[in-house]
């Protein structure tokens, strides 16, 4: 016996089953083959406006702030007035995503643009999600060149762009809208689920922003 069927056969034992795996197996098989969801709360089934005014809210809620833009080409000066509104150099890291480049980052003419993963060194990053979800305020962030794990966590500020259209009312469904992104079965090394800036309350249950991650969360969602 190898230590693979030792350690299924005690596990077997302690949940008391007995016989072939064919039917446990069928019912796995048809499970993964179907993607059944699960309970979906009342507010996430919102008409997508309404959807999308929840999604604000609730980011705004958790200490994000939230900005909206016409189109892709409005971006660039949305990213140069939040800069200036905090103060902070006119430089920003990107990773290789389309749709922001489809942005007309040349129209910011003291803009500086970083691509690639971030090293530390950056105060701003710049995203763009998969999804937001209406009912928690949150981002779906999957990793990848196109948007480097990295400027999400290590710039001070990081501005995460999503498609208004993109904004889902429920976390099931981010993971449909990711089967057709990469396709069953497929996923990214990383998914992350970003709600509101990085805090922590672990030392004396004070609230320290930045204490994992970026201490301002911006998002500008694009109609």
């Amino acid at each position: 016996m190898s230590s693979r069927e030792a350690v299924l056969g005690k596990i077997r034992k302690s949940i008391q089953v007995a016989g072939p795996d064919t039917e446990r197996r069928a019912a796995v098989a048809a499970r993964l083959g179907t993607a059944p969801s699960g309970v979906i709360p009342a507010r996430a089934q919102l008409p997508q406006p309404e959807q999308i005014e929840l999604f604000s809210t609730m980011a705004d809620k958790y200490g994000a702030t939230v900005s909206r833009v016409g189109d892709y080409d409005k971006i660039p000066a949305e990213v140069s007035n939040y800069l200036r509104e905090r103060n902070l150099p006119a430089a920003i890291r990107i990773g290789a995503d389309q749709r922001l480049k489809q942005a007309d980052w040349a129209s910011e003419k003291n803009l500086e643009i970083r691509e690639g993963a971030s090293d530390g060194g950056d105060l701003a990053g710049v995203s763009h999600a998969l999804a937001g979800i209406a009912e928690t305020g949150t981002l779906a962030l999957l990793s990848g060149q196109d948007n480097p794990t990295t400027i999400n966590f290590l710039p001070e500020h990081h501005i995460v762009v999503v498609k208004a259209a993109d904004v889902t009312g429920d976390m099931e469904g981010v993971w449909t809208m990711l089967r057709a992104h990469s396709g069953k079965g497929e996923m990214p090394r990383a998914v992350n689920l970003v709600t509101g800036p990085s805090r922590s309350g672990d030392i004396e249950q004070t609230i320290l922003l930045g204490a994992h991650g970026p201490r301002a969360l911006h998002i500008i969602i694009v109609d």
